[in-house]
Parts: C-alpha cells; structure tokens; sequence
C-alpha cells in the first residue's frame, strides 16, 4: 500500500447547471493544480482520518469500494471543505489510492455511496467531460479548454454540496457553444459562457451581494468561472494578462485564500 497520495481538486466549474427543465445535473469542471488534497499514512492500525465527511460516509464508502482502509490517515487541503474546490470527492479518491483501489469505476461508485455526488476527479483530464455528477458518469466527451490564466479567491461562506439538491439553471444551450469554443480555442467566448453559467446560477441562488460579476468588468477579465455551490470565484484572463493590481482588488472587495493558476490546453 502507498503511504502517501496527491489528488488535483477544482476551483469551481465552468459550467454547471441542468440539461433541460428535467434533465441532470451536469457540469464542465475547471482544474486547479493548486487545489491539491494530500492523503498521508501516519500509522498502519487501525482506520482513523480527519477526512472532512462524517463517519458514516466512510463507511459506506468503504463498503462499495471493496478494499479495506487500513492507517492513521492525515488529510490536508489547500482550501476548505464547502469552497467548491473538489475537497471531499479528492480526500475519497486519495484514501482509495493509499488503500491500493485504482479502478477508476469502482472509486466512482464508492464516492457516489459516500456523498451522491462525484466531482471527475479521478480522471487525468477532467475538464473534457460533461459530467453528470450525482449519476457519476461522462454525458459526452469535450474538447479541451482554451488557455487561461486565472486569478481566484472563496468570496461569502462555505456551501456544502447536497445530493438531493437540484436547483440550479437549465442551461442546456450553452453546451453547444461551450463545445465549438473550445475546439476552436476561442477563450473569450468560453469564459462568456462561463460567466453566463454563474450569472444563471446566481440569479436562481443568490447570494444577491455577489460582487464577482462587477470585478469582472472592473479588472478586463474575459469572464470568470464560479463554485455553483461553494464559495470559490475565478477570473479568467489571456495568459499571462492578469493585471498587477488584482490580486489587491480582489482582497479589498473581501476575497480570501487568493491563488493563481494556469489552464493549459
């Protein structure tokens, strides 16, 4: 068994939101490679881990998962449970790591059993999936994103994800344009749709104090990326064009845990 594992989380999606009035709950995920969750194996008794899920999440894990967790087990995170950064689903897949579980299927099935839901993860290229989170599988395969750079921050209260919430935007038409954005590597226009998604969202979920889409303009951002649940704001700009105030501008306007990240095609 490995003693230590690393898993890459998110800093929000893209896009999120319902296919259709009925449809799934689907999203494009943005990677961050700053985002990381690490697992370390202290002890090898017994099960213990400061993994952010309750017990009995841990066990139905477990359970589905097949494999024993086995150690003292240490999690720590760049960000906080509940920012929209992926730290629960990553915290999962690192202990299946540490546990010597690396089947791609059964880690989507025990994170399901766990929390009903599943950030993409577990794949090296998350952001080219369309991804049906609480049915934990790919709608359809994507293009890669254009390049960014990106300026993020966790603006208002953490939000944990609910599975049985599925309040969110339909956003069934911005799929298409997502997909010939990309494939085009058009990155006003995919960071428009991105901006479009949080603007859906926020418009159905509030909070109504949100200054994310004013900085937007404010700082010359293409358009910016948003935790449709969770508190993790991201601007997205051409490479290597955030503008050097921003970072000042996004702490005054009560930003924390500011971090810079670059998505590469």
């Amino acid at each position: 068994m490995a003693a230590e594992a690393r898993v890459t989380g998110h800093f929000g999606e893209f896009l999120q939101g319902r296919i259709g009035p009925k449809g799934p709950v689907a999203l494009v995920t943005l990677p961050c490679v700053t985002a990381q969750v690490k697992a370390r194996r202290i002890l090898d008794t017994g099960f213990a881990t400061n993994a952010p899920l309750p017990r009995a999440a841990l066990t139905r894990f477990a359970s589905a998962l097949g494999t024993p967790l086995v150690g003292q087990i240490e999690i720590c995170a760049q960000f906080p449970a509940g920012a929209g950064c992926g730290v629960s689903t990553a915290a999962l897949i690192a202990l299946a790591r540490l546990a010597g579980q690396n089947s791609q299927a059964r880690v989507i099935r025990a994170c399901l059993a766990a929390e009903g839901a599943s950030d993409p993860l577990m794949f090296s290229a998350p952001a080219r999936r369309l991804w049906a989170s609480r049915r934990g599988r790919a709608v359809r395969a994507l293009p890669a994103p254009p390049a960014f750079s990106v300026l993020g921050g966790l603006w208002g209260p953490p939000v944990r994800t609910r599975a049985t919430d599925s309040a969110f935007a339909d956003i069934a038409d911005l799929f298409a344009p997502w997909t010939e954005a990309c494939a085009a590597r058009d990155a006003p226009r995919a960071a428009a749709l991105a901006r479009e998604s949080a603007q859906r969202n926020a418009s159905l979920r509030g909070p109504a104090d949100d200054p994310t889409d004013g900085l937007c303009t404010t700082l010359g951002a293409l358009g910016y990326a948003s935790a449709h649940t969770g508190s993790a704001r991201a601007f997205l700009f051409r490479p290597r064009a955030i503008p050097r105030h921003a970072a000042h501008a996004l702490a005054e306007a009560g930003y924390t845990h500011l971090t810079r990240f670059e998505v590469r095609p």
